[in-house]
């Protein structure tokens, strides 16, 4: 029987909105990082026998399927195909998902999954807003009747269901970016990070993101977002950022042929769907659900690795689940990363992957919440220590 492996993944920084990445085009920064799949990897792009990218801002720079144009930009043979997919913020890992079954069908041997997004170049919503007409029509405005489809109106639903207060949310994000800083100090993204040539012949190197010192008191200051009386705030939720990832997915026997060793085995995938209106509680049936798929329990998995899209819905998670926080995003997440939407699933699962290397960690499970009350969860078994 067929299996599906990840024999390379990278990433490039994350930018801040408006920092070092906005000056590279986005399919330039696709192109950067497929590019450093293939070196880092060392196969020939002809032997790739697609792309499937994820992308969330499809207009303007990010349009006319961005996956075709990174090939393009690359240098990769004119016979290699893209296409782009959005399943909101989980595109590239559903690309991912995408990807595994595609070689486990036999329909492709060798197929690269990933995505970009440059939030600062193509700001989040510019889709809906260069229109013509809105994203739903008269039954769905009939069946949400009063109700409004807003990512920041989720997440306060969930802080105030799971009575998650201002306190815990802004230490939780004071965690994220302690561990984010000592994830740099420590060198545990060297591995991962493919450096970007930016247009003025500097390089970029290092996640911009990180905040050190970020403390309680500070993030108390900060003003709820979302509703006046609200407990999410630009400090407890995640960074509007620039950035792009990659993995490259095969079989284990056309590893064997490329003379090259797995990082994992993708051991299960899903996708849960769940209320839209407060559309960010999906990573809950979806760990379930890829659980069980998986044959395993929460136990079992040694790392994981939670969009953290806002505090809360890692909160809610957390509630839900009651896994162990020390393994929950153990490199800190997106508050102290960064976000890049269409880019966020394959930098989630390039650290994940890295991260159960290092650590000599069998099964890694990684989720993400998604605009619509969607969710992707996929569990990896490391390569080494399988069974």
């Amino acid at each position: 029987m067929r299996d599906a492996v990840i024999v390379e993944a990278v990433r490039t920084p994350i930018g801040r909105r408006n920092g070092s990445l906005s000056a590279v085009h986005p399919v330039d920064l696709s192109a950067s990082v497929l590019r450093s799949l293939a070196a880092r990897s060392g196969i020939d792009p002809a032997v790739v026998d697609d792309v499937i990218w994820g992308c969330v801002g499809q207009v303007g720079e990010q349009s006319a399927n961005i996956g075709r144009n990174a090939v393009l930009a690359a240098g990769w043979p004119e016979s290699v195909p893209g296409t782009t997919v959005d399943r909101q913020c989980g595109s590239s890992q559903q690309a991912i998902h995408f990807a595994a079954a595609t070689v486990i069908a036999g329909h492709a041997d060798v197929v690269v999954a990933g995505g970009v997004e440059s939030m600062s170049r193509v700001p989040m919503g510019s889709a809906r807003a260069n229109g013509p007409g809105l994203p739903f029509g008269d039954l769905v405005a009939e069946r949400y009747d009063g109700h409004e489809f807003h990512q920041g109106r989720g997440a306060e639903i969930l802080a105030a269901r799971y009575d998650l207060s201002r306190t815990w949310l802004d230490a939780y994000a004071a965690g994220s970016h302690e561990r984010a800083a000592a994830a740099v100090d420590g060198g545990r993204f060297a591995a991962e990070i493919a450096p970007v040539a930016l247009p003025d012949g500097s390089g970029f190197a290092l996640d911009e993101g990180v905040r050190r010192g970020t403390h309680v008191g500070k993030l108390a200051e900060l003003k709820p977002a979302f509703a006046a009386d609200g407990r999410m705030t630009a400090g407890n939720s995640s960074q509007i950022s620039d950035g792009s990832a990659a993995v490259l997915v095969t079989t284990s026997a056309r590893a064997a042929e490329l003379g090259l060793t797995p990082l994992a085995r993708i051991h299960a995938a899903t996708v849960a769907g769940s209320d839209p209106v407060a559309m960010l509680a999906g990573p809950i049936p979806a760990t379930a659900d890829v659980l069980k798929k998986a044959g395993l329990a929460l136990g079992d998995i040694g790392a994981f690795e939670v969009n953290e899209a806002f505090a809360s819905v890692v909160g809610a998670w957390l509630t839900e689940t009651g896994a162990d926080p020390g393994r929950v995003n153990p490199n800190g997440g997106a508050i102290a990363l960064g976000h890049p939407l269409g880019g966020s699933g394959a930098r989630l699962a390039t650290t994940l992957l890295h991260h159960m290397r290092a650590e000599g960690l069998r099964y890694g499970l990684q989720t993400m919440c998604e605009a619509g009350g969607l969710a992707n969860a996929t569990i990896y078994e490391n390569w080494e220590l399988r069974g």
